[in-house]
């Protein structure tokens, strides 16, 4: 059974094989190091993000969903049921060789186009965004899981729809609103947040005026944790009420000494709800895990579905 699954999908993993020696070769000829210093570096930069985000799509729509919708379209499953193999080895044998090809080639592409985006990703413009949604789902771990998610959802939707080309569509949809999704909804809550409340330093305030329509004080500071994955920051009252009280003259007609004086009296606190940098790994095992969990709950209601569908 392995070796017919196998000679089913030599031409995908072929193709694979194939795109990753480009890359790999592009990637090489182009030297991560150099990008510090060129335009088109820092587009290719974005490319590899863009490339590493199509490629779970690609896997989901062209490898998953037509790898049990053709059988099903064709009917060359009823061959396959009526000799000695059962139901479930026959599926398994297909998930588990495409599974591991999707992985496999997610992981190298991930692991080049990290080893080659390094330098940038350490460059202080980007450093405060490696928790953030766009380079989070295309470095290290997590296209693994986006891989075998794609797969197993490709799968699952040929299954139930029977067509290979509306699956791919669908798969297509489903997965764009995924990934959509879990980084604005399902990320920030992974880990519960770090709060800090610390007294407001003036060096950070960026911003001190009244808000409209009222006169009430509103006092904006930037937030200094370096790298840090920021989800809120608020300027509060010493009794922790967001409201700061009216307007200082001396921030109004005053000069910045003056203004800062004034706001040195009211002993304003920071409030900021963050992530701190030290937990990108724990972020990218949780956020794995959960494709991973996923594509093996899909995969095992693929098997059931097979096992109660009628043999014709």
């Amino acid at each position: 059974m392995i070796r017919l699954s196998w000679l089913q999908f030599r031409v995908q993993a072929v193709t694979a094989a194939a795109a990753l020696a480009a890359v790999a070769v592009i990637l090489a000829a182009t030297s991560p190091h150099r990008a510090l210093n060129a335009g088109f570096y820092h587009w290719l930069y974005m490319a590899g993000i863009v490339v590493l985000y199509l490629t779970p799509a690609m896997i989901g729509a062209f490898w998953g969903a037509p790898l049990i919708s053709r059988e099903l379209e064709t009917g060359t499953y009823r061959l396959a049921w009526t000799q000695s193999v059962t139901r479930t080895r026959w599926l398994a044998a297909k998930l588990a060789l495409a599974a591991l090809a999707s992985m496999a080639t997610a992981g190298l592409l991930s692991l080049m186009v990290t080893w080659w985006s390094s330098p940038i990703d350490q460059l202080n413009v980007f450093r405060n965004y490696r928790l953030s949604p766009l380079p989070f789902g295309a470095r290290d771990l997590t296209p693994i899981g986006y891989a075998a998610f794609a797969l197993a959802l490709g799968v699952t939707i040929g299954l139930l729809l029977r067509r290979a080309v509306p699956a791919i569509a669908v798969t297509l949809a489903i997965f764009a609103v995924v990934q959509v999704a879990v980084p604005l909804g399902v990320r920030p809550n992974l880990i519960p947040p770090v709060r800090t409340v610390s007294p407001l330093s003036l060096s950070n305030v960026t911003a001190v005026g009244d808000s409209v329509p009222t006169t009430n004080l509103s006092v904006t500071a930037k937030v200094n944790i370096p790298a840090a994955w920021v989800y809120s920051s608020q300027v509060t009252a010493p009794d922790g009420s967001t409201f700061l009280g009216p307007e200082p003259q001396a921030c109004i007609s005053g000069s910045n000494n003056a203004c800062n004086t004034a706001l040195a009296r009211l002993h304003l606190r920071q409030v900021v709800t963050y992530q701190p940098a030290s937990r990108y790994w724990a972020f990218q095992f949780a956020e794995t895990g959960l494709y991973l969990l996923l594509a093996l709950l899909l995969a095992g209601f693929c098997i059931w579905r097979v096992n109660r569908r009628p043999g014709r």
